[in-house]
């Protein structure tokens, strides 16, 4: 059975990044299921630190585009999700010219907070951080 309360594609969700930092940082949603979202990013000059693997804050950025996005469609039409904190442990580089995809599932979805978890793997499933996003559901103004 479905969480979402709003259905959108992952082409609706990469169209609505445009002109942001999502778009500037190449994260691209890729997947939707029952009760996850995905999006990824590729390591390069973009994403990465001066040692050739991805920069620990665009791991962040990553994990919380993709939980808020998941955030936000489990809201109704006329709310939003904001980020209220976000907490990250890095466990594996990813390095430069390789894929990290996230991968966000809810652990609360209350009517005000949100609480997801996201785990970040390279492309040969390594896990290399995990994360979690607690979100305010706010009324659109």
């Amino acid at each position: 059975m479905t969480i979402w309360k709003q259905t959108a594609t992952c082409e609706q969700l990469n169209a609505l990044s445009q002109k942001s930092a999502v778009a500037h940082l190449g994260i691209e949603f890729t997947a939707i299921g029952e009760d996850w979202i995905e999006a990824q990013l590729m390591v390069d000059e973009r994403t990465q630190q001066p040692f050739g693997v991805l920069h620990g804050g665009v791991s962040a950025a990553l994990a919380e585009t993709t939980a808020n996005a998941g955030a936000l469609m489990v809201c109704e039409s006329h709310q939003i999700a904001v980020g209220m904190e976000l907490n990250i442990s890095h466990l594996k580089s990813v390095p430069a010219g390789t894929k990290a995809i996230a991968r966000a599932n809810p652990l609360k979805l209350g009517r005000e907070v949100q609480v997801w978890n996201i785990e970040i793997k390279d492309e040969q499933g390594n896990l290399c951080a995990v994360a979690r996003l607690s979100t305010k559901t706010l009324d659109k103004r």
